[in-house]
């Protein structure tokens, strides 16, 4: 009972700071509020649901697309949706937590792994709350987990990387095979995004020379910049995205450079129209609906855990639409005929795609 109470007085402080802040984002807005819940009496229109973020929305990457999920849900099943956002301070994520589940919400989902240690703490602490989280696996009776196959989409994009290297004949591409990659942060899910891409990039050209940065944030675009530039200076002709809110930086290299650049998450392949080859598309958006529906269907179901593949739909890449019509005529078709090919053999299981270690359906 008093670790109960402490946890209230700190979540009441958490919401103290927050209106002393003068916040007005869609961290304290719901779906309903906004106009985007469904008429009452749908099937979750009794459901409050509340998802807490690492990062902020507007990254045009992973948590605008775990929010698109969310307003779906908001709109087709009629659930109350608040979003509760955060700086890169793991104590604010940590109290975001803790406010989500005091405040009783039916279903509490953890956007990213961040969340791991603390929702360890906190869940056992909140038995009638149900939890979910994304991009990891945390055991729990009231916790469900949904991960991806982000080294099968990796393994894609390493190879559309290793093959646009290799294109001298296209404005921007040196003769030197090196390709590069900018993580946001230094943690085991985004290694497992770079085993893919490295395997995908040999499975190419095994001499390929790939470069690895971290920015250590996910919302600094500066220097997500400077890290692709300095990728660019060194002779990298195109560079992987895997950042969040640090990504637009990096996007935003390329077009500096005349360079080439993947996205990541969500279609980015127009935000620098010309300068983004492909994207590879990770659905979160899926995972964050597919957890709601479950609690308004009655299947929500604790200590299980969803693993979505390239078989599965749940990672891809996009179609090259934009890339191609920036090259028109000179666009390197053999590129995408290769892409389908390999992504054809992933999910018939003819090419395994290696996993960092703790990833992987084994993992799961």
């Amino acid at each position: 009972m008093k670790r109960r109470f402490l946890c209230a007085i700190l979540a009441g402080l958490l919401c103290l700071i927050l209106v002393a802040c003068g916040s007005t984002s869609s961290a304290g807005t719901s779906a309903a509020a906004s106009g985007s819940g469904a008429a009452p009496g749908s099937a979750g229109s009794n459901i409050r649901v509340c998802i807490v973020y690492s990062g902020s929305l507007g990254d045009k990457s992973y948590n605008d697309s775990c929010n698109e999920g969310a307003q779906r849900a908001a709109k087709e099943l009629g659930v109350e949706v608040k979003n509760l956002e955060a700086s890169s301070s793991a104590d604010e994520w940590k109290a975001n937590l803790l406010s989500a589940a005091e405040d009783g919400y039916d279903l509490v989902i953890c956007s990213s792994s961040n969340f791991e240690e603390y929702l360890k703490e906190i869940a056992p602490e909140y038995p009638d709350v149900k939890f979910a989280i994304i991009d990891t696996t945390v055991a729990g009776d009231n916790i469900v987990s949904v991960s991806f196959a982000q080294n099968q989409g990796s393994f894609l994009a390493g190879a559309a990387a290793a093959m646009l290297t290799t294109k001298t004949e296209i404005s921007g591409i040196n003769a030197d095979k090196i390709i590069g990659w900018v993580g946001g942060m230094d943690i085991p899910v985004l290694h497992d995004f770079y085993v893919g891409y490295e395997q995908g990039a040999k499975y190419i050209d095994p001499d390929i020379k790939i470069l690895q940065s971290f920015a250590g944030s996910w919302s600094d675009p500066l220097k997500g910049k400077e890290l692709a530039l300095a990728q660019f200076d060194q002779g990298a002709d195109v560079v992987m995205n895997v950042a969040s809110g640090t990504g637009p930086g990096i996007l935003e290299a390329a077009a500096e450079a005349g360079k080439y650049a993947i996205g990541v998450d969500l279609n980015q392949d127009d935000y620098q129209p010309g300068h983004v080859l492909t994207s590879q598309l990770k659905r979160v958006d899926t995972a964050c609906y597919m957890v709601i529906k479950s609690v308004v269907d009655g299947t929500f179901e604790g200590n299980s855990v969803s693993y979505l593949t390239i078989k599965d739909n749940g990672v891809s890449l996009t179609d090259f639409s934009v890339m191609k019509d920036a090259l028109g005529d000179s666009f390197p078709q053999d590129i995408v005929d290769k892409v389908n090919e390999l992504e054809g053999k992933i999910a018939s299981g003819e090419i395994v795609v290696d996993n960092y270690e703790g990833f992987g359906p084994s993992a799961s």
